[in-house]
C-alpha cells in the first residue's frame, strides 16, 4: 500500500528474491571441473585427454543401465549397473570403477574397480579387483621379464602402489607363469581399435580363484550406446556367456 507524506507518495520497499541459477553442469565426480564449480567458479573447457588415453576417450564418462547374467549353475538375474571411466590429463592411464544392483529391488549385488592403461601398439593393460575376492590382469607380454624372479614381477606392479594387490601376486603367482613368453602370450591378453571404438580383454591369469579359469570381456560403442558381453570358463564348464548389458552416457 502506498503512503502519502508530505504531498508525496512512498511506495514500501519489495524484498528482492534469490536470482536465479543457472543448472549446473554434469562433470564426473572428484574431477578438476566438478570441484571448480562446487566452489562457484565458472567452469573451464574439458581439457585434452593424456595422448596415450586419446584413441579410449570413447570410453571416459559415466554409464547407466540394465543388464543380465546367467550361466549353467546359477538362476538367470537382472541387474543395474553404473560403470565410471575417469582420467586426468597427466596421467596416461584410465581409473575404472563398476557397481550393480538387482534390478527388483535395488540391492547391491558386485562391486569392481581398477585401472587400464592403453600402449600404442593398441595392446591394453589392465587390472581389475572384483568385491568376490577376484583379481584380472592383462599386460602386454612385452612389459613383462622373462624368467624373471617373483620379486621382479612384484617390482614390475609396484605402480600400483597398494600393498594388498602386491602382496596378491605373491600369493597367486609363481616363476612357472613366467617361464616363457609363449605363455605369458596365452595367458593375458587385452587389446582395442580407436576407429571401430571396441575393447577386447582377455584373462587367463585370475587371482585368489580356485575354481574360475578364465574371464573375457568384450566392450563396443555404437551410437552413444556401450554394450559389453562378459564370458567365463571354469574347472567344470567351457567358455560362455556369463554377462550381457547396454549402458548409456548418464
Amino acid at each position: 500500500m502506498a503512503v502519502a507524506v508530505d504531498n508525496f507518495v512512498v511506495s514500501p520497499r519489495r524484498k528482492r528474491g534469490p536470482e536465479p541459477r543457472s543448472p549446473r553442469p554434469n562433470y564426473p565426480p572428484g574431477s578438476a571441473q566438478e570441484m571448480e564449480t562446487a566452489g562457484g567458479a565458472t567452469p573451464s573447457p574439458l581439457p585434452a585427454p593424456h595422448p596415450a588415453v586419446a584413441p579410449l576417450a570413447f570410453l571416459l564418462g559415466k554409464w547407466r543401465g540394465e543388464g543380465e547374467g546367467s550361466f549353467p549353475t546359477i538362476a538367470p538375474f537382472r541387474y543395474g549397473e553404473e560403470l565410471l571411466f575417469s582420467h586426468h590429463p597427466s596421467k596416461p592411464v584410465i581409473s575404472y570403477t563398476q557397481r550393480t544392483w538387482k534390478a527388483a529391488s535395488g540391492e547391491p549385488m558386485h562391486a569392481e574397480s581398477g585401472y587400464w592403461r592403453p600402449r600404442p601398439d593398441g595392446s591394453i593393460e589392465v587390472v581389475i579387483a572384483q568385491s568376490t575376492g577376484l583379481s584380472e590382469v592383462q599386460v602386454s607380454p612385452s612389459r613383462l621379464l622373462v624368467g624373471s624372479s617373483i620379486a621382479g614381477y612384484a617390482h614390475f606392479w609396484g605402480q600400483l602402489e597398494s600393498a594388498p594387490l602386491v602382496k596378491l601376486r605373491f600369493i597367486c603367482c609363481s616363476t612357472s607363469h613366467l617361464t616363457s613368453r609363449k605363455q605369458l602370450k596365452k595367458m593375458q591378453k587385452g587389446s582395442y581399435d580407436a576407429e571401430k571404438k571396441t575393447v577386447t580383454l582377455q584373462s587367463e591369469l585370475v587371482g585368489n580363484a580356485s575354481k574360475v579359469k578364465q574371464i573375457t570381456r568384450d566392450f563396443q560403442v555404437v551410437n552413444g550406446e556401450l554394450s559389453y558381453v562378459v564370458q567365463m570358463e571354469t574347472n567344470t564348464t567351457s567358455l560362455q556367456q556369463h554377462l550381457k548389458a547396454i549402458l548409456k552416457k548418464n
